[in-house]
């Protein structure tokens, strides 16, 4: 698909994903005190494993209700994304913006009951857009920082990329509490803040550096090391993707600390579109609330980073 391809809300339903999607039983369970929703799913036909509860982030406290604004002042949004970062953004099969963050678009705009368009731009081109007038708002998985938050103002988070370590099947590490990882290996990809973490967090244990994450996956594999820790949403699309062949599987976590990794993901708007950042804070939070976040979540997360 070519950048600057705009597409209306008007969508057939989701996309198949290509990394194929097991069968997905939901139950939603409200929890007041973490603002998580832990749901059943079903294991995939023919899978000798017990079924298991997926978390699903929560960032919305179900005390803290967020104020309805004046949604007829909004007569359209006009979206922006990018479609290089899978599974949040991609090409669909007919070339238009798909992923987790089209379809939140999309059920946002539903909710609010408003027209909107979905525009694909090179990510790096996407708040220097929003700040000349040619979108309203970015959902491109932007996290809020210092020097995001000189070029935009954000919606509250709608997901966070946590930390996990990962064990081999047979490995017999369950708890991966500092006292109890001293002298045992573990891989990570060099420079990184999940690095710096372990350095910090885990001083005790033994941290192995590797360039990238497929080295250090390999080196998992291989037995080289006890443990792999590193990005949470890749190593779960890893771990239910043929690549891993079943060897291995989450321990412990998930990890949050913000001064590591970061505040979370919000929606970009413009410096003072109080409105429109407050119309997604509203949207977000009814989205969780009838489950419909819940729903979405599990379609893209059927082993969950959480």
């Amino acid at each position: 698909m070519q950048s600057g391809t705009a597409v209306s809300n008007n969508y057939p339903g989701s996309p198949v994903w290509p990394w194929g999607m097991i069968a997905v039983l939901v139950c939603v369970l409200v929890s007041a005190a973490t603002g998580e929703r832990p749901a059943v799913a079903a294991e995939a036909e023919g899978s000798v494993a017990p079924s298991r509860a997926v978390v699903v982030p929560g960032f919305w406290d179900p005390r803290r209700r967020p104020e309805r604004p004046d949604l007829s002042r909004i007569q359209t949004i006009r979206f922006l994304t990018t479609t290089d970062y899978p599974p949040f953004d991609y090409p669909g099969p007919d070339g238009n913006p798909a992923g987790f963050n089209v379809d939140l678009a999309r059920l946002i705009c539903d909710e609010i009951k408003v027209s909107c368009t979905i525009q694909a731009r090179p990510f790096n081109t996407l708040l220097d857009a929003l700040g000349d007038n040619r979108g309203d708002a970015v959902i491109a998985s932007i996290a809020p920082g210092a020097e995001t938050r000189r070029r935009a103002d954000f919606s509250d988070p709608y997901y966070r990329t946590p930390a996990r370590f990962v064990a081999r099947i047979d490995s017999r590490i369950d708890e991966v509490l500092p006292e109890r990882l001293e002298r045992k290996k573990i891989a990570v990809v060099a420079g990184t803040a999940h690095e710096a973490y372990l350095k910090t967090m885990f001083t005790e244990a033994e941290v192995r550096p590797y360039p990238n994450a497929e080295a250090a996956r390999d080196a998992l594999r291989a037995k080289d090391v006890d443990l792999l820790f590193g990005d949470g949403i890749a190593l779960a699309f890893w771990l239910n993707g043929s690549d891993s062949g079943g060897c291995c599987a989450f321990r412990g976590g998930p990890f949050l600390e913000s001064r590591f990794f970061g505040e979370g993901i919000g929606i970009a708007v413009k410096h003072g579109n109080d409105l429109l950042r407050q119309a997604f804070n509203w949207a977000l939070f009814r989205l969780w609330e009838k489950g419909s976040f819940t729903d979405l979540w599990l379609r893209y997360f059927p082993i969950s980073p959480f």
